[in-house]
């Protein structure tokens, strides 16, 4: 029991060479074929060869990947939920095969390990997000990265660490499973109840949490991921600060906290049945279950995902075969007239029971307003405060898009010019032109490049953003696809507003100060955005505008009205 569990399939896989082997194998890692692993495959790399990811010993093969997808289930039987494959480009996939050996190294370059490729496959995405996924909808984020982010290449085969990632940052929290199952064993901790969390924890959260370890007569591991999250979650710095002042609310001795750096896939009940596997693979005898676990909200419909108790559906399903005690989530609510938290079947006629919806608090926390103390610990709403500062304190994007000859450029120079004569805050203007002369100036003009102009954009508008200033972007940007890449990317650190501005083609065209549309009507320039390459039209624009019907004084009057009411101005 709890550091005496046996892992999963039996046995620990912690994949790292002894020191005098990793050394030899370094000698050679200059002759493989090196794969620079994204955040992702970073992540699932360090679980690999930690043995949080037992029994695996690598990235899946073909067979292992299609068994997974069709029976949650390993060729050896052993029940496994989700793929974990390394993905990379055709371009690297052409320079490898079956035997070869690879080198596996972290964005700085340094050899985190090496593989020995037994497979490669060109996966059917669409019927693996079907079958993982329950779904091809790619407004859910892990059909999203499948999509568009995942390489069009699968690798399988054993991996063999040389030294394991670098982390800078709370090295004392980040544990190993049997680094974790040593303090177990130091502790004297026979039971213990694992909570996964991706979100700031709340008083509700620590009653739910005390109550499951009470009723088990087990102790308490508090384990955040803090690898990759849903797009839009807060970043994991303030998440564990907010962790180690609830920490602070447990008695003594009975709960410890460590962070888990999985990258999650949002996959609802798959992903439970992976959540609760890797705890039982850190010495865990319990496992709270949440409502709708792992799910990442509603489809483009409106419809959730996954139903709220689907995990816990399947979880019993597999209760046996998984050897690890599922936990429900217990709804818990505030009474006011006691002055505690009960589990909702525990109130009683009469009780006055208040909430706080999560949507309320969030407004709350964006509008600088109060936030009741029996809703949260103050030592964790001051650090939400000081990561997510009241919107009219944030820095924000006026992102603008649509077809050349719009009006874009002439409209987001007046809003700046107002901007400025406003300010509360710097303002950089990225138009167009400026970021193609300045940033991207050895781009042509193919789908891929674009793409790529579009992303530096972006990013650039993040890191103004991040530093509270206003960035004014206005490039053509045709692709929606692209334009919600930049979303996610600078939504996370501040507003995010979108301006299309929507004059007619036939307008653009008559314009035509620069005479690229008919040197495209000629054929002279090819894939020009509204001739012969798509522009496609933003669906949820935050403001649209017509520069045929509006001077560029009114236009960027408009864009400030608009910035005020959603509480970016005051």
């Amino acid at each position: 029991m709890g550091a005496f569990k046996q892992p999963h399939g039996g046995e620990l896989k912690e994949l790292y060479l002894p020191e005098h082997r990793a050394d030899e194998v370094k000698k050679h890692a200059g002759d493989y074929p090196s794969w620079d692993l994204t955040p992702r495959q970073l992540c699932d790399l360090d679980l690999l060869l930690n043995g949080a990811f037992s029994p695996l010993e690598g990235f899946l093969g073909e067979a292992d990947y299609e068994k997974v997808c069709d029976e949650m289930r390993l060729e050896s039987r052993v029940l496994w939920p989700v793929p974990v494959t390394l993905d990379v480009s055709e371009a690297f996939a052409e320079s490898v095969e079956a035997g070869s050996v690879i080198a596996l190294r972290d964005p700085e370059g340094v050899l985190i390990a090496t593989m020995e490729v037994s497979d490669l496959w060109t996966p059917d995405k669409q019927s693996e997000a079907q079958r993982v996924f329950g779904t091809t909808d790619d407004s859910h984020p892990g059909v999203d990265h499948l999509f568009h982010r995942a390489g069009k290449v699968y690798l399988g085969g054993k991996v063999h660490g040389i030294e394991p990632p670098t982390f800078y940052d709370f090295k004392l929290l980040r544990d190993t499973p049997s680094e974790l199952r040593g303090r177990f064993r130091k502790m004297g901790w026979r039971k213990v109840v694992a909570f996964q969390t991706r979100n700031p924890l709340h008083r509700a959260h620590q009653e739910l949490t005390f109550r499951a370890a009470r009723e088990a007569d087990a102790n308490l591991l508090i384990h955040p991921v803090v690898g990759m999250t849903k797009p839009g979650d807060i970043d994991h710095f303030t998440r564990v600060r907010c962790y180690e002042h609830v920490l602070e609310q447990y008695p003594d001795q009975t709960t410890t906290l460590s962070l888990l750096n999985l990258a999650m896939r949002m996959a609802g009940p798959r992903e439970a049945l992976w959540h609760a596997i890797i705890r039982k693979n850190y010495g865990c005898t319990h496992f709270i279950v949440g409502r709708d676990h792992a799910g990442p909200g509603n489809d483009r419909n409106g419809e959730p995902f996954y139903g709220p108790y689907d995990a816990q559906e399947l979880f019993r399903q597999y209760q046996d075969e998984l050897d690890i005690t599922m936990v429900p989530f217990k709804m818990m609510s505030y009474v006011e007239n006691k002055a505690e938290y009960l589990a909702s079947d525990e109130t009683e006629p009469g009780d006055k029971v208040i909430e706080l919806s999560g949507a309320e608090f969030r407004r709350r926390l964006r509008e600088g307003l109060d936030i009741p103390e029996w809703f949260s610990f103050p030592k964790v709403v001051d650090e939400l405060r000081r990561a997510h500062p009241p919107k009219h304190e944030q820095g924000f994007t006026v992102f603008f898009t649509g077809l050349s000859g719009s009006g874009k450029s002439t409209v987001a120079n007046a809003l700046m010019v107002k901007l400025l004569e406003d300010g509360t805050r710097p303002v950089t203007l990225l138009d167009g032109d400026i970021v193609r002369k300045n940033l991207s100036s050895e781009l042509k003009f193919s789908k891929e490049h674009r793409d790529l102009n579009i992303q530096r954009i972006g990013f650039v508008a993040s890191e103004i953003t991040k530093n509270r200033g206003i960035a004014i972007c206005a490039p053509i940007a045709p692709y929606a696809h692209t334009r919600r890449l930049v979303r996610e990317m600078i939504g996370k650190h501040g507003g995010f507003i979108e301006v299309h501005v929507a004059t007619p083609l036939e307008v653009c065209e008559a314009r035509d100060r620069k005479g690229l549309y008919a040197k495209a009507r000629a054929g002279i320039l090819k894939g020009f955005t509204g001739i012969d390459d798509p522009y496609e039209i933003p669906e949820h624009a935050e403001i649209v505008i017509d520069t045929q019907e509006l001077s560029p004084d009114l236009a960027a009057h408009r864009i400030l009205i608009t910035l005020e009411k959603l509480g970016y101005l005051r």
